[in-house]
């Protein structure tokens, strides 16, 4: 990951998932809490980082080409 994508994720994304209502997911985020030890927790934590930021990425991407695609129809 760069440095902006590692940014983007301390700055926006991880604060914007806290923020959210987890109804229907309480269940399985209680399990990534408690049955993961310390370091499984950690590694978790990085392959988070790693996901949200590139779904992020790839969502201004797919914006991108969706604005192409409506200026320029077929």
């Amino acid at each position: 990951m760069t440095d902006f994508t590692r940014w983007l994720y301390a700055e926006y994304i991880k604060p914007q998932l806290e923020e959210r209502d987890a109804t229907g997911y309480e269940a399985s985020l209680s399990l990534m809490e408690t049955t993961l030890d310390e370091g499984q927790q950690k590694e978790y934590a990085r392959a988070l980082e790693f996901y949200a930021g590139n779904a992020f990425l790839l969502g201004l991407r797919t914006g991108a080409g969706l604005r192409e695609a409506i200026e320029n129809p077929l």
